[in-house]
C-alpha cells in the first residue's frame, strides 16, 4: 500500500490535518508534490541509494520530501530542529547526504550551515534564506509523474545521542524494491491496533523520531488521516481527540504523566470517547500511571518495545497487561534471550541483556565497532537494555545498562527508582544518576523537577527521602535529591541523562582540581 493509491481513490481525503491550525493536506497534493520531489533529485543527479538529509519541524512539508525521497529510492536522513549548527554539520557529513533542506524558520543555523565548507546542494522550504534555492520553487518546475526508475527509499535515522555522539542508523542496502512494498509496522497497526483506512492517527510528537516518523507514515499507507501536533501540550493534545474524533493515538509515558497532572476539572472537559486504541512505547511507563490512564481512557491502552534499529520487539495489549503488570510484552516474529556478561543465555527471571533473533539486519553507519557490539556470539543483536522474562516469556524492562549505577559493588538501576518518584503528586519529571561518591564510588542522585517550583526544598526532599526508603531497598533510596526547573528530556520521551551525568562529574572533577 502507497498514498499514491489513495490518490487516485479518494484523492480529495486528508492525508494530514495540522491540529492546532486545521491546515490540510489531501492525498492528492501529497502524491503532486512527492512525484515532483522525486523528478528534481533525479534533475540534480540523486541516483537510488543516494542520500539527503532534512531539518523541518511538524509540518505538510516534511511529508511531500519524505515520501518523494521514499519513491525515488533514497536514504532519507531526518535531523531534529532543535540541534545546533556543529551538530547538524556533524550528522551532514557522516550521513553523507548531497542534499540538505531545511526550514526557513531556523534562519540561524541554516546560515552558519551555508557558512560551512560542504560538499551539499543547500535548499530551503517555507521562505527563502540567502545561500539556499527555494525547495518549493525548484519543485514545482518539475514534471508531477513518477520517475521512470521509481523504487523504494528508507529513512537511515540517527540516534539520540542520549548516551554519546549520534550514529546512524542504516537499513538493508536499497535494491529496487517497489515502493508499495508490504511495511511491517502496517502490519502491526492492523493487525493489532485496528487501523484502517477509517482511522484517524493523533501524533503529539516530532517526526523526525523512528516512531513517530513510521507510524504516521504506515497510516497514510494505509489511506487514514493523521493528526499531527506542532509541539505536545497536554490540553492541545486532548481538544485534538475531542475536536477531529481521533480514533487511535500514540504517546509516550511523559505524554501520559504530564496529561494526569492536569486538574481533574480540565481533564473531564475533553471528549475522548471516539478513542478505540492508545498506544505507548519509547520508554518504561511507571505501572502507577499506566493504571491511572487505563482508569480514564479504559481498558484500550496498548504497549511495544522495540528501537529505531528494528531488530525486533514486543507487544502487549491491555488485557494481557493487567495480567502482567509492568510487562512490555512478547515478540511476535522473532525471538528474545536474555544474557548475561558472558554471552551465556539466562533463565527466567534472572535481569540481562536483552537479544532479538530473527528480526532484520541493520549496521551503525561509519562505525563497525558500535555495529560488532551490538551482535552476540551467535548473531542476535541488542539495543543495550536490560531486562528479564517471566515464565510464560513477557518482558519487563530494567533499564539501559550504560545507566547503571555501581554503589559500593551494588548494581542500581535508575528506572525504578524514577517509575516510584515520579508518582509523587508534587512531581513532574525526574532523572536518577550515579554522582561521584568518594566512598562508594558512585552515589544515587535524584534530580527532581516540581510540578511548582515554590515546593523544590527540603520539605518535598525529605517527603521523597521517606517515599524511596519506604518502597525500595535504602541501597536505591537516593542519597542526594536536588531540583531542576526543567529536565533535557527529548519530545520522544528519552532522558538527555548524559548531560546530568556529566554536569555532576564534571563538577566533582573542578573541585578536586581546586584542592590540589
Amino acid at each position: 500500500m502507497h498514498p499514491s493509491i489513495h490518490a487516485r481513490s479518494t484523492p480529495h481525503k486528508p492525508a494530514l490535518i495540522m491540529a492546532e491550525t486545521g491546515e490540510a493536506l489531501r492525498y492528492s497534493d501529497l502524491d503532486r508534490r512527492s512525484n515532483q520531489g522525486a523528478q528534481l533529485f533525479r534533475a540534480l543527479g540523486l541516483a537510488p541509494g543516494s542520500t539527503i538529509a532534512m531539518c523541518l519541524p511538524n509540518s505538510p512539508a516534511f511529508y511531500e520530501i519524505a515520501w518523494a525521497a521514499q519513491r525515488a529510492g533514497l536514504y532519507f536522513v531526518t535531523i531534529s530542529n532543535k540541534l545546533q549548527a556543529d551538530e547538524v554539520e556533524y550528522i551532514l557529513r557522516d550521513s553523507g547526504a548531497r542534499i540538505f533542506i531545511i526550514s526557513a524558520a531556523q534562519g540561524e543555523v541554516a546560515a552558519e550551515i551555508a557558512r560551512r565548507d560542504l560538499d551539499i546542494d543547500l535548499f530551503a522550504t517555507g521562505g527563502r534564506i540567502a545561500g539556499y534555492l527555494d525547495f518549493e520553487s525548484e519543485r514545482s518546475a518539475m514534471p508531477s509523474v513518477p520517475v521512470a526508475d521509481e523504487q523504494a527509499g528508507y529513512d537511515m535515522l540517527y540516534s539520540s545521542g542520549t548516551t554519546g555522539r549520534p550514529k546512524g542508523i542504516k537499513p538493508s542496502p536499497i535494491c529496487g524494491e517497489p515502493i508499495d512494498k508490504p511495511d511491517s509496522v502496517v502490519m502491526v497497526a492492523t493487525q493489532l491496533y485496528g487501523a484502517s483506512a477509517d482511522s484517524i492517527y493523533l501524533c503529539p510528537a516530532p517526526i523526525y523520531h523512528a516512531a513517530p516518523l513510521r507510524w504516521t507514515m504506515a497510516m497514510m499507507r494505509l489511506g487514514a488521516t493523521v493528526v499531527l501536533m506542532e509541539r505536545f501540550a497536554p490540553e492541545t493534545a486532548l481538544a485534538a481527540i475531542a475536536r477531529y474524533k481521533v480514533t487511535i493515538a500514540q504517546f509516550v509515558p511523559t505524554h501520559f504523566i504530564r496529561m494526569l497532572k492536569m486538574p481533574e476539572g480540565e481533564r473531564a472537559a475533553h471528549d475522548v470517547s471516539s478513542l478505540s486504541t492508545v498506544v505507548h512505547a519509547a520508554a518504561p511507563c511507571p505501572v502507577p500511571v499506566k493504571e491511572a490512564m487505563m482508569d480514564w481512557f479504559g481498558p484500550i491502552i496498548h504497549e511495544y518495545y522495540s528501537g529505531s534499529e528494528g531488530n525486533g520487539g514486543t507487544f502487549i495489549g491491555p488485557q494481557e497487561w493487567l495480567a502482567h503488570k509492568g510487562s512490555v510484552g512478547r515478540p511476535l516474529t522473532t525471538k528474545l534471550h536474555i544474557c548475561d556478561e558472558e554471552g551465556r543465555e539466562l533463565p527466567p527471571r534472572q535481569e540481562g541483556t536483552i537479544y532479538f533473533s530473527g528480526g532484520p539486519r541493520f549496521e551503525y553507519h561509519n562505525d563497525a565497532a558500535k555495529t560488532d557490539e551490538s551482535r552476540h556470539a551467535e548473531g542476535w543483536t541488542t539495543l543495550g537494555d536490560i531486562g528479564w522474562v517471566d515464565e510464560e516469556g513477557y518482558l519487563y524492562l530494567t533499564d539501559r545498562k550504560s545507566f547503571m549505577i555501581i554503589s559500593g559493588g551494588v548494581n542500581i538501576y535508575p528506572q525504578e527508582i524514577e517509575n516510584l518518584l515520579v508518582t509523587h503528586p508534587k512531581v513532574a519529571d525526574v532523572a536518577v544518576i550515579g554522582g561521584p561518591d568518594e566512598e562508594m564510588g558512585e552515589r544515587v542522585i535524584a534530580v527532581v523537577q516540581p510540578v511548582h517550583w515554590s515546593d523544590a526544598g527540603a520539605a518535598l526532599a525529605a517527603e521523597l527521602t521517606a517515599l524511596a526508603r519506604e518502597k525500595l531497598s535504602h541501597v536505591k533510596a537516593p542519597r542526594q535529591i536536588d531540583f531542576s526547573k526543567a529536565l533535557p528530556r527529548l519530545d520522544t520521551g528519552k532522558l538527555y541523562k548524559r548531560l546530568i551525568r556529566d554536569e555532576y562529574w564534571a563538577r566533582d572533577k573542578s573541585a578536586g582540581a581546586a584542592s590540589r
